[in-house]
């Protein structure tokens, strides 16, 4: 090789730059992405959880609104605190929780004696309008 050759390649190597440090956020990309993903999920399965419950509380109110049609008035005391524990279920808004208190008072008079006689028409009417207003509303 002569001289001048050898002149050139140095010349070319002297233009060659040293090698950049490129910045890698990738790293943090991947976990940011896997949290992300993490808060997502938690998101999801907290409104299916929502969904259910809520789904769950409307069959439980159909179960006590069966329960509560089905009482016979044959043994008024039994059904007199059947009908406070069904009704006291029911009674989740304003309208029903009125009613229900009114219900209440009528049908203690059924329940903490050892003999009590047959349900009176009033009681039985308030009942009945209890049950169609819990009816309409589940």
């Amino acid at each position: 090789m002569d001289t001048n050759q050898t002149a050139n390649i140095s010349e070319q190597l002297r233009d060659i730059k040293p090698l950049l440090e490129i910045p890698d956020s990738s790293y943090y990309i991947y976990w940011g992405l896997i949290g992300f993903s993490i808060f997502l999920g938690v998101v999801i399965l907290f409104f299916i959880a929502k969904k259910l419950w809520d789904n769950r509380k409307v069959n439980l109110a159909k179960g006590y609104l069966e329960s509560i049609k089905k009482i016979d008035w044959k043994d008024t005391k039994k059904s007199a605190y059947e009908a406070t524990h069904y009704a006291r279920l029911l009674a989740t808004d304003e309208r029903r929780k009125e009613l229900f208190s009114q219900l209440e008072l009528m049908l203690e008079q059924y329940k903490y004696k050892k003999e009590v006689e047959e349900i009176d028409q009033d009681t039985k009417n308030k009942f009945n309008l209890y049950v169609q207003v819990a009816d309409e509303s589940v």
